[in-house]
């Protein structure tokens, strides 16, 4: 094995530069403020958990968690989601805590990635978890927030997609009983997008022409609350009819928050995590092939931990959002105020700086000798403002020498 470069960093993580710093911090913040104005709390959970707690109630395929031994030999893993650190502190440090909970969390978390997969091993989230509230209401208010929060976070053009956990699981189960390897691979296709391949598998199975066309059905149940009239006709079983019932009534409450038209149903979506329950959604920005924000229902993942409670949640993809967002002027970081200065009125230009430094303003002070001086009284009569553009807010210079040449 080759000794790694100086210069060279693991697969799968990246530096992040000023620009995207910028970009990061102004994601978090929008949407954190976006979270407490609903009245989520933020919490910081520890990057290393427990392998046997919190590594074992992940979703995280266990081959893809970054697994470590302390000195004591223990198993550990850096965080691969951020919904089993709050399960665990809901039900632990917060368990006499009044339910619901609303917590929001901005973290870097950490998935192994094949080395030429092209995917981030560490990125972060932003998100909010709704602990203690198991009806469409509480569904409703989390993808109502998520939608605030990729506005507020400058995203103009975005579409919402939602789909239930339970009416897939039931629908596969009703035309494919105890088929469960064939219902797994076509889920996996689903969740692939593959549609090829999930009509290729279909075509194969030994069942009737009728059931293979309504497990293609399955593909088109895209669209308005339409759909779910269409999709009654294909459930007999009375948990797929109940999750139909669930997304009705959830589609009721997010037109009464005004952002039903930023919403579609979408019965063939597969949540990618073991832990969803039910309702499930991914929201999609424009010119972006993957999803900017998942989010979920998870009624069964705090018991893992011995505090039973309905829970939803979602986070949107943060380092995804910071590749694809451009900040227009009035977002970007405020150019500083540089303070040039000589060695008469140095304490002068301090004075100065420390004043803008009070009042909120970046500064940067920068001693000038005699020949810099001259030059920037060749720049001021000849009125060009050099310092315009991307690099300083405004110029002002203290010094002896120009307050007699200019």
């Amino acid at each position: 094995m080759t000794k790694p470069k100086m210069f060279e960093k693991p697969s799968g993580v990246r530096d992040y530069l000023p620009d995207a710093v910028t970009k990061l911090k102004y994601i978090e913040r929008q949407s954190l403020n976006c979270m407490s104005q609903w009245g989520y709390e933020q919490i910081v959970t520890p990057s290393m958990e427990f392998y046997d707690t919190v590594g074992m109630a992940s979703a995280t395929l266990d081959h893809k968690l970054f697994k470590l031994l302390n000195q004591r030999g223990t198993a550990m893993v850096l965080r691969s989601d951020m919904t089993a650190p709050i399960a665990r502190v809901a039900s632990s440090l917060m368990q006499e805590a009044e339910l619901p909970i609303r917590l929001s969390y901005h973290a870097n978390v950490f998935r192994s990635m094949e080395e030429d997969s092209g995917r981030e091993a560490e990125f972060y989230q932003t998100g909010a978890e709704l602990i203690g509230d198991a009806s469409p209401e509480a569904d409703a208010e989390v993808i109502a927030l998520s939608i605030s929060c990729l506005q507020a976070a400058g995203v103009k053009q975005f579409k919402v997609a939602i789909g239930h956990h339970g009416f897939l699981h039931g629908l596969l189960e009703q035309y494919l009983p105890d088929q469960h390897e064939v219902q797994h691979q076509l889920k996996q296709y689903l969740v692939r997008r593959d549609v090829v391949g999930y009509r290729e598998l279909v075509q194969e199975l030994a069942i009737d022409e009728v059931k293979k066309g309504q497990l293609n059905q399955i593909l088109r149940l895209r669209g308005g609350i339409s759909v779910i009239a269409e999709a009654r006709h294909m459930a007999q079983e009375e948990s797929v009819r109940a999750s139909l019932q669930h997304l009705e009534l959830l589609w009721e409450v997010l037109d009464a928050y005004g952002v039903a038209e930023m919403c579609m149903l979408d019965l063939s979506m597969v949540g990618d995590f073991s832990y969803y329950t039910g309702t499930i959604f991914e929201g999609y920005a424009a010119d972006q092939g993957s999803p900017v924000m998942s989010g979920g229902r998870y009624d069964n993942l705090l018991t893992q931990f011995g505090r039973p409670a309905p829970a939803t949640g979602f986070a949107l993809k943060t380092t995804r959002l910071m590749d694809a967002l451009r900040l227009n002027e009035a977002h970007q970081a405020s150019l500083p105020v540089l303070i040039q200065y000589d060695e008469w009125r140095r304490a002068e230009a301090f004075q100065e700086a420390a004043r803008l430094r009070a009042q909120g303003e970046r500064v940067i002070t920068r001693r000038v000798n005699e020949e810099e001086q001259l030059e920037e009284v060749e720049r001021r009569q000849d009125q060009q403002l050099f310092w315009r553009g991307n690099r300083y807010q405004e110029v002002l210079t203290f010094v002896r020498f120009l307050k007699e040449h200019v």
